[in-house]
């Protein structure tokens, strides 16, 4: 989508049909119910209250409409026909016609007042309340999802579109769907009191404002698209952004000197939506001047022919005061409704990125009738002639797997970078599902059992594991969470991983506040966090272990240490191990290597070594780097 020649993008179809404009239409109004529905959701007794406010403000106007020509009309009755009076018995003489009256449109001033501090306090209680419902909505359908969407550039497109000002425009179309009724009820309070004096008059107010009301309708739609369809350039640019602000980056930033390169590049994002923003703003403003002066033209016609009938004395001063202040309240009215229609239709348009977001529906079936986990296998785990490609990808990352894992064994897959470890990891602990075979728990295919039974049963770290900016405690019992409150069984994990060394040469110990990112915190070296990595898996007192790199960054010695006790620690479990140290691997009872996405050898250290394969090849290249 570009700006060519000072035009704005269109689609590539510019003859579209009147019934195409008329489906997005429909399609953008549907999105209005739903929208409303979160609202109420959101907070059911501000909705209510917010409803019956602007129902109340609707007949304000027509109310203070009559009681100022009421008010006139009693002047004009009571001029001439007092004596001169003096003092305040001659005050209350002159007012008291028009007494009531002022007293009325007093009472109808200060009860706008009231409902409007009401309708304010009421929309800020809502917005807090609605913007945390839809970012629950959209967090909890983004923790539904498969990793699959995680890994496709779209859907982080999708997700960008779907969180902008979802929770400003699902709570625009309540207001706004609010205003268009009080309008339509004010307007209806007019039409009954201008109907009578002239029809042709009302006809003329309403007819000026339609022009706008489409011009309008139309910028609205070009705005929506020009939005979403910036959305992968906007995450760029909130990309540059990221790199150059957060402690991550802020090392290689500054050796690499990158700084003035990827501002530039920030700036030059900037600059491009600026001028597209400014262009559409422009084109929007002079077509709303246009209009504006349409509708003024209309009201000075309304207004001299009000004059007039006044003149003739066909209508009373009171009269004239009611009628001008219907007609220039009603032509902003039916303005002010033609505009909420179109706020309405634009809300809808950048809803139903929120609501195309949250019917995404994940492939790996969870919950209803699956087979519940064993608490202890029998037999163990198996590969049937699995076969794995990723989304949008033609070639297979893993093809024809066939491989069994007794319960309690410990294997090791062993390849280069590419040869499909990870996404055999992937596969066995269901974050995928094959596209081709079976993977067999006890005989059972692992699909029918509940995903999120099944990974309970799983303790993993991977290579990239996460260093989350909490305590040492919580970064420990994040490895089962239900478990969280359990101190004796996060000590316990931390030994096992070795955490308990890093957490005791910390300020507060297990309480520590680990990372920079707040106040206090503590920030570890590789291979510290790497042993509170560690401690997280071994919270997970399931039957699989999956270490992916679970000692890189770690000393030789402390690497030593941990797989000597290797066999106690995983006592009872299988455990896959990835590792390209094989000081390691040859711990594993079975060593796997695979090449291309198959297996092209299977067996002990020493009969590889033997077989003088692949496995020993790599295994004599590290050995020889130690002599």
């Amino acid at each position: 989508m570009r700006i060519r020649h000072g035009r704005l993008p269109e689609e590539n179809d510019s003859n579209r049909t009147w019934q195409k404009r008329l489906d997005d239409i429909r399609s953008s109004f549907a999105n209005v119910p739903r929208a409303l529905g979160m609202v109420w959701q959101a907070h059911p007794l501000v909705f209510t209250l917010t409803a019956v406010v602007a129902i109340c403000q609707a007949l304000l106007p027509a109310g203070q409409a009559w009681t100022g020509k009421l008010i006139v009309d009693a002047v004009v009755n009571a001029i001439g026909k007092s004596g001169p009076l003096e003092g305040f018995a001659g005050f209350a003489l002159v007012i008291q016609p028009a007494a009531p009256f002022l007293f009325a449109e007093f009472f109808l001033i200060a009860l706008g007042a009231v409902l409007g501090q009401a309708d304010t306090l009421l929309e800020h209680i809502l917005h807090a309340r609605l913007s945390n419902t839809i970012n629950n909505a959209i967090i909890r359908k983004a923790m539904s999802l498969d990793l699959q969407y995680f890994e496709d550039a779209k859907f982080y497109d999708k997700l960008q579109n779907a969180r902008r000002e979802a929770d400003f425009r699902a709570l625009n179309i309540m207001t706004t769907g609010f205003q268009i009724i009080r309008n339509i009820i004010t307007l209806a309070s007019f039409a009954a009191l201008l109907i009578g004096f002239s029809p042709w008059l009302t006809v003329l107010l309403f007819g000026a404002t339609v022009p706008a009301f489409l011009a309008q309708m139309q910028f609205s739609n070009l705005n929506f698209k020009l939005l979403s369809w910036r959305a992968p350039e906007a995450r760029r640019m909130n990309y540059f952004e990221y790199l150059l602000t957060v402690d991550n980056s802020a090392k290689e930033v500054k050796l690499f000197g990158l700084g003035d390169t990827l501002l530039k590049r920030y700036n030059a994002l900037f600059h491009k939506f600026y001028k597209e923003d400014s262009l559409l703003a422009r084109r929007r403003s002079l077509i709303s001047v246009g209009f504006g002066l349409l509708s003024s033209m209309t009201f000075y016609a309304a207004y001299a022919w009000i004059i007039y009938r006044t003149v003739l004395a066909t209508i009373t001063l009171g009269d004239l005061t009611l009628y001008l202040s219907l007609c220039r309240q009603a032509q902003g009215l039916f303005s002010g409704l033609f505009s909420n229609i179109n706020s309405l239709y634009e809300s809808g348009l950048f809803m139903s990125n929120l609501f195309g977001f949250l019917e995404l529906q994940p492939q790996i079936q969870t919950g209803g009738t699956l087979r519940k986990v064993p608490e202890k296998m029998r037999f163990g785990l198996e590969f049937r002639n699995v076969s794995f490609k990723y989304f949008g990808k033609d070639e297979f990352a893993v093809k024809d797997i066939n491989l069994k894992i007794k319960v309690g064994e410990k294997i090791a897959l062993v390849g280069q970078n590419g040869a499909g470890k990870t996404t055999l990891i992937k596969l066995l602990t269901r974050l995928y599902d094959p596209t081709e075979g079976q993977i067999l728990l006890d005989g059972i295919d692992l699909r029918e059992y509940d995903v999120n039974e099944w990974r309970d049963h799983i303790g993993v770290i991977f290579q990239d594991f996460v260093q989350y900016q909490t305590t040492v405690k919580e970064n420990i019992g994040f490895g089962q969470v239900k478990e969280l409150g359990d101190e004796a069984r996060i000590l316990h994990a931390s030994e096992q991983g070795g955490a308990d060394e890093v957490a005791a040469d910390l300020p507060k110990q297990y309480e520590t506040m680990l990372g920079r990112w707040f106040e206090r915190g503590s920030e570890l070296s590789g291979g510290q966090w790497q042993k509170v990595a560690l401690a997280r898996a071994f919270m997970r007192d399931g039957s699989v272990l999956v270490l992916d790199e679970p000692t890189s960054a770690l000393d030789a010695e402390r690497e030593y240490e941990i797989f000597q006790r290797f066999r106690e620690l995983t006592a009872g479990k299988i455990a896959v191990l990835i590792s390209h140290r094989f000081s390691t691997v040859r711990m594993a009872d079975t060593i796997v290597v695979l090449e291309h996405g198959a297996i092209t050898e299977l067996g002990s250290h020493a009969a590889l070594v033997a077989q003088g394969g692949t496995y020993a090849r790599l295994f004599n290249m590290q050995a020889e780097g130690y002599r």
